[in-house]
């Protein structure tokens, strides 16, 4: 086959998956650039529950890295409404002491339009 009749090479994970927010997808792409594995929103942690036991408030982190057995939560919020996800954290941390999460905050994901040369779509 030469060059004109080859299939095209798969899409990469990044450009199949319908994400939340563009932040999200442009933090998939440099996954799949630099090949990590990744999964989003694969799982949703109970937080808080009513007097009947039903559950209130659930987190669901919109990364999972199985390499690193690490959740990353993206916000390119404004500063002062990041407190929510704050506290969703520490309490995700109080429940589930196993589980590795980290908030990855606007000034982490300018940092990275930045230094990668991304659109910024935070705006």
């Amino acid at each position: 086959m030469n060059d004109a009749t080859a299939a095209a090479p798969p899409p990469l994970k990044s450009e199949t998956v319908r994400f939340a927010h563009a932040s999200e997808r442009q933090f998939a792409q440099l996954l799949d650039f630099y090949q990590i594995e990744w999964e989003y929103e694969p799982r949703s942690f109970d937080l808080e529950w009513d007097r009947e036991g039903n559950v209130v408030q659930r987190f669901t982190p919109d990364f999972y890295l199985p390499q690193y057995d690490l959740y990353i939560e993206i916000t390119t919020l404004n500063q002062k409404l990041v407190t929510k996800k704050n506290r969703k954290v520490r309490r995700l941390r109080e429940l589930y002491p196993e589980v590795n999460c980290k908030i990855f905050y606007q000034r982490d994901y300018l940092s990275l339009v930045e230094k990668y040369g991304l659109e910024d779509v935070s705006g």
